[in-house]
């Protein structure tokens, strides 16, 4: 009688536990706001969802988790305080490098160059996005599916912002992607770091930390 009881307190507990994890997973989000100041008005970082709050949205079945850097960028972003190399993440986030994405455009003087290989698309001057190959949408819609919510990070939000302006221009509704700021400002409790000091005070970075989506253009098919 007693095991009885125990096995239906149980069975309440895992129903109660499996229930507030769905709760949670179905919790409505803030839209989409824009903070104030250079923040926002450079780089378009959420009001509500950043760098100081993104613990809270973590591991939802409804959205998917995207940083926008490269392992290694040819830009140096260490002249604005950054860091060319991808240093770490926030657990849970799969990378999809911006650069392979489309033309970078606009960086900081002195960041200079970033990558200037294939792209999926051309950003023109008068705002288009160009497909350069017959599958750029396919892959696009595939790393950035249109059903989820996007959260974008990258190293101080540039190329977050960026990505963003890209998917809504390209028809991703913009009630459903947040830039959420930039790993660099991140002090978080999900911290993944792929960058150390080994012992003879060398740095290397562990790569293989990272879910990383490159792109093969040798087996796309150019749009003629």
């Amino acid at each position: 009688m007693i095991k009885k009881i125990f096995t239906v307190i149980l069975s309440l507990v895992l129903c109660f536990s499996l229930c507030a994890c769905s709760n949670k997973e179905k919790e409505m989000l803030p839209k989409p706001e824009v903070t104030s100041g250079i923040r926002g008005e450079q780089f378009g970082i959420d009001k509500n969802i950043n760098e100081s709050t993104i613990d809270k949205y973590l591991n939802r079945d409804d959205s998917i988790y995207r940083d926008m850097r490269m392992l290694k960028d040819p830009g140096n972003y260490e002249a604005i305080g950054g860091d060319s190399y991808l240093s770490g993440f926030v657990r849970g986030f799969e990378v999809v490098p911006y650069p392979l994405l489309v033309n970078v455009t606009n960086l900081p003087e002195e960041v200079g160059n970033s990558y200037t290989g294939k792209t999926l698309y051309t950003y023109t001057e008068d705002g288009n996005y160009i497909p350069n190959y017959e599958e750029s949408l396919e892959i696009l819609e595939y790393y950035f599916p249109k059903d989820k919510n996007i959260f974008l990070m990258c190293g101080g939000a540039g190329y977050a912002g960026m990505t963003k302006s890209m998917l809504i221009s390209l028809g991703w509704d913009k009630n459903k992607i947040y830039n959420v700021g930039g790993y660099w400002y991140y002090e978080g409790v999900n911290n993944i770091e792929v960058k150390r000091r080994n012992s003879d005070g060398s740095i290397s970075y562990d790569f293989w930390k990272v879910t990383y989506h490159d792109i093969d253009f040798s087996n796309l098919h150019e749009v003629k």
